[in-house]
Parts: C-alpha cells; structure tokens; sequence
C-alpha cells in the first residue's frame, strides 16, 4: 500500500510542477484554459502534500523513521496546567 501511495504522491507533484508551469508561463492561454491549469496545479498540491503526510505517518508506524516529538495527551494536559504558575 506504501508502494502505492509514493506513486501517487511522485504523481502528485509532478502534475503539481507541470501544471503550475503551464499556468504561470504560457502568454497564450485562454482564460478557460489558464484556469483548468490551475486547478490542476491546485489538485496536484493538495494530493501531493496528502500523500506525503499519509507516507510519513506511515514510516513513524513501521519503525522505519523516527518518531516525532508530540506529547500524549496525559503530558500536554500536565504540562497546560503548569504554564503560568
């Protein structure tokens, strides 16, 4: 399923790249076009930045990359009422 998800994700951004390319750069475009490109370049964003975060929760279950540093709940809560004392 990872496997998958990296696909998805090298997609992504390529789609991401390409399309944003087109929108900023092309002088004839028309207005339907310029638009179409840009919101592929939009949707390339937001399944790219997806997959990628789906891709690291991923790697921080297996053990294969470090996890981060976030607090459980019990030491957020302990630490909220300290601040301010």
């Amino acid at each position: 399923m990872t496997k998958l998800i990296a696909i998805i994700n090298v997609i992504a951004w390529a789609g991401f790249w390409a399309f944003g390319y087109i929108a900023l750069t092309s002088n004839n475009l028309t207005a339907n076009q310029l638009t179409v490109a840009a919101l592929l370049a939009f949707a390339g964003l937001v399944m790219g930045v997806l997959a990628y975060m789906k891709l690291v929760r991923a790697s921080e279950a297996s053990g294969y990359a470090k996890r981060s540093n976030q607090l459980d709940a019990e030491a957020r809560n302990r630490a909220q009422e300290q601040w301010g004392k």
